[in-house]
């Protein structure tokens, strides 16, 4: 039991098979939010046509959360330009987002944006963005997190980032892409294994583990340096990275005293701590929000469940109702309310979620192969891998289970997906 255990959670990838293209991630929505606001966005002035243009951009990260009906509007108005309400209201419009594109000589543009609300005649907001042309795509997911956060109140993660591994006969690549899975960027290339990325808060750095050293080793990278630094490389398992919220400090778990315990080591790799002492083996800890309380799985109650303790190993409860016999892979949500994880179901491991406040527990997925959830830094979007006909992909669900899409390249296996959090 114990060995199974910690091979499907710690070294599963090791037997991914798959074939990589240099193609950007597919997108495909599956289900959609019943209260979704009507909304149109009109193509915006001195915008480039076709689908990559920014106005289709903003169009396609809004239609993706699931949340906004999406109305079409071939026309081309200026941020400025003065709306009749009337006719936008018979159309069944709410809001109408205008705008135009700057492109200077210096290589920059600038994105100038409105929404208006159609019931109530006005400004809703406002924004303006300039960034080098090179990171267009960025400041129309900027356009559409304001967009988001005007209308629902929560912010939006369209211009945020994740993380994954991908796959191709003897390459092992971690990656890293925006949400909606444009502008990937290989981080590491390998011919052997890597697992488990993980964000630090900052978003400048991924700690993971790679084995091209014919072992588990866990190193910290600097994304924009590209050097990287060994924290973990004791004898046995080095496994599961997990930053604390500060960015000082890591949860790891380690087998270097036999059965694979939880340790807390400083980012740059010293002053090593073990936080737990069970019969079982304890792997895969997440933080609190608040860096009080760190989740992890363990056996030692006979099956794996998802338990929780103090940031000093004390005051360890189990966390999963009692009618789950195997949960693994915990992943919080940034308000510490809520808690994603992988539960067997019969034969199928599933994704679920449980409100820590309430404890109802909620399937997120009919799949019968998820893996490594974890939540968009607003809580409200989970991304995990699935294995579907012998292929990894990346599934994106919201918390209630009403909006899915998924994120895949032709030919691929894409795995160990990591939500980055936000950034300035």
């Amino acid at each position: 039991m114990k060995r199974y255990f910690l091979q499907f959670i710690a070294l599963a990838f090791l037997l991914a098979t798959g074939s990589y293209v240099l193609a950007q991630l597919k997108i495909e929505v599956t289900g959609v939010g019943s209260d979704q606001i009507p909304i149109s966005v009109a193509n915006f002035v001195g915008d480039s046509p076709g689908d990559q243009s920014l106005s289709a951009i903003i169009r396609a990260d809004l239609a993706r959360s699931g949340l906004f009906r999406i109305i079409d509007s071939n026309e081309v108005i200026a941020e400025n330009a003065t709306l009749d309400s009337a006719v936008w209201k018979s159309r069944g419009v709410d809001a109408v987002v205008t705008g135009v594109v700057y492109r200077g000589t210096d290589g920059r543009i600038e994105i100038r944006y409105r929404l208006r609300d159609t019931t109530k005649s006005g400004d809703i907001s406002q924004l303006a963005v300039k960034i080098p042309s090179r990171f267009s795509r960025k400041a129309a997911h900027q356009v559409a997190d304001d967009i988001f956060q005007a209308l629902t109140g929560l912010r939006g993660v369209f211009a945020t980032r994740i993380a994954y591994v991908s796959k191709s006969g003897g390459e092992f690549r971690l990656e890293i892409a925006d949400a909606d899975g444009e502008n990937q960027i290989a981080v590491l290339r390998s011919p052997e294994p890597i697992i488990s990325p993980s964000w630090s808060p900052d978003g400048k750095k991924l700690a993971y583990v790679s084995f091209e050293s014919k072992k588990p080793i866990i190193y910290v990278q600097e994304l924009d340096t590209g050097r990287r630094i060994p924290v973990a490389n004791y004898k046995g398992n080095n496994s599961a990275p997990a930053w604390s919220p500060d960015g000082q400090k890591l949860a790891v778990a380690l087998s270097r005293d036999e059965l694979t315990q939880i340790f807390l080591v400083s980012a740059d790799g010293s002053d090593i701590k073990r936080l737990t002492k069970s019969s079982g083996i304890d792997t895969e800890p997440c933080f609190s929000p608040d860096g009080q309380t760190i989740y992890f799985t363990s056996d030692r109650g006979g099956g794996p469940q998802i338990y929780r303790m103090s940031i000093d190993g004390t005051d360890v409860r189990r966390v999963t109702p009692a009618g789950s016999d195997y949960s693994i892979s915990p992943s919080i949500s940034a308000d510490g309310r809520m808690l994603a994880y992988v539960s067997r179901r019969g034969r199928n491991y599933q994704l679920h979620s449980l409100d820590l406040v309430t404890g109802l527990e909620r399937p997120l997925s009919t799949a019968a192969n998820d893996e490594s959830p974890s939540f968009a830094p607003n809580g409200r979007y989970i991304v995990y891998s699935s294995n579907s006909g012998g292929r990894g992909a990346l599934t994106v669900v919201s918390v209630e289970g009403n909006t899915r899409y998924s994120l895949s390249a032709k030919a691929s296996n894409i795995r160990e997906p990591a939500w980055g959090p936000f950034t300035k």
